[in-house]
């Protein structure tokens, strides 16, 4: 990877081992999530995707994810403009609206495991999908966002 790429270079220049490196392994965007069709609302449920290991807080087929879950978030540079529901602290939408890596990203500091300490991951709260029934999905929301268009 070039050095520092993500000071240096647009996000839509990056290579794919440089776009997937701006992961921070929070967990965050693998949080089910359901949108009121009404009122464009985002409901961000405290459940992870079945394929999210959530100790580690990554995808346990993330290369198969997309035939394995049909409705797996594709984050790419082109669409990051469409995604206003990643959480504030993620590098790609830190990146997409200007601003800098936080300092506790794994790019910066060296340290993966900084993001669970900080609190910042899924790791403490999120419990499986394979554990909730889906007629008890709506008793796990812990957000809900505004979506705007």
């Amino acid at each position: 990877m070039r050095e520092r790429f993500w000071e240096r270079f647009p996000l839509e220049e990056l290579t794919t081992e440089e776009w997937e490196a701006l992961c921070d392994g929070c967990g965050q965007c693998c949080l089910l999530k359901f949108q009121d069709d009404d009122t464009g609302e985002l409901a961000v449920l405290g459940v992870a995707c079945e394929l999210l290991d959530i100790a580690s807080c990554r995808c346990s087929d993330y290369e198969n994810r997309f035939s394995r879950v049909p409705d797996c978030t594709r984050l790419t540079p082109e669409r990051i403009a469409e995604f206003h529901w990643l959480p504030h602290s993620c590098a790609y939408r830190r990146l997409a609206e200007g601003r800098k890596l936080a300092r506790w990203h794994p790019l910066l500091c060296g340290d993966s495991e900084r993001v669970h300490r900080k609190g910042i991951s899924v790791r403490s709260f999120a419990i499986s999908q394979h554990d909730v029934p889906e007629a008890e999905l709506e008793e796990h929301i812990i957000a809900i966002l505004p979506i705007d268009d």
